[in-house]
Order: structure tokens, then C-alpha cells, then sequence
């Protein structure tokens, strides 16, 4: 990790934290979709009313990217990954209000 590319900046944690929970959910989406299409499965997780389950499950594997940057000193970045999760909590948070 030491010769990784990545550069140690904030923006770097924000994008990793992004888009790892859109990888995530992808997987989920592929392995448990059956035969519905994207749409049908989104309403179908809004129908059974676990909408911030679905999104806390994706974001967890956030915890990783943050711990593998604060192992390899890139704290930049996983502060940027820290502050992401956070903006995702924030999101669980509003919709359960909602």
C-alpha cells in the first residue's frame, strides 16, 4: 500500500467512500435480484420499508477502506472516507425521520 498510486487527499476518502457503497450494493443487487430488473428491486425494498438497512449494509465495508488508509498513514484520505460515511449516516437519518 505503500507504492499505491492513490495520493493522500481528502477528495480521494470522499470518492472511495462514494462509490464503494455503489459497488456494494451492486453486488447485493446482482446476487439477490433474481429475475427483477433494478427498479422492481429498489420498490421492492421501499415496499418492505428497509431502505436504511439496504443503505447501512452497503456503507459498512466503508469502515475498511477507512481502516486499510489509517494503517498505511494516508490519513487524508481516510478522513475523506470518515466524513462520506458520515454524509450516508446523515442520509439513514433523514429518510427514518421522514
Amino acid at each position: 500500500m505503500k507504492n499505491l498510486k492513490l495520493p493522500d487527499k481528502m477528495l480521494t476518502g470522499f470518492v472511495i467512500g462514494f462509490v464503494f457503497p455503489l459497488l456494494v450494493f451492486m453486488i447485493v443487487f446482482l446476487v439477490s435480484s433474481g429475475e427483477r430488473t433494478l427498479s422492481e428491486y429498489l420498490g421492492t425494498i421501499q415496499t418492505r420499508d428497509v431502505i436504511t438497512h439496504f443503505i447501512s449494509l452497503c456503507v459498512f465495508p466503508n469502515v475498511f477502506a477507512f481502516l486499510l488508509f489509517n494503517r498505511f498513514d494516508r490519513y487524508q484520505s481516510a478522513r475523506g472516507v470518515l466524513g462520506m460515511t458520515i454524509i450516508w449516516a446523515l442520509l439513514v437519518f433523514l429518510i427514518k425521520m421522514l
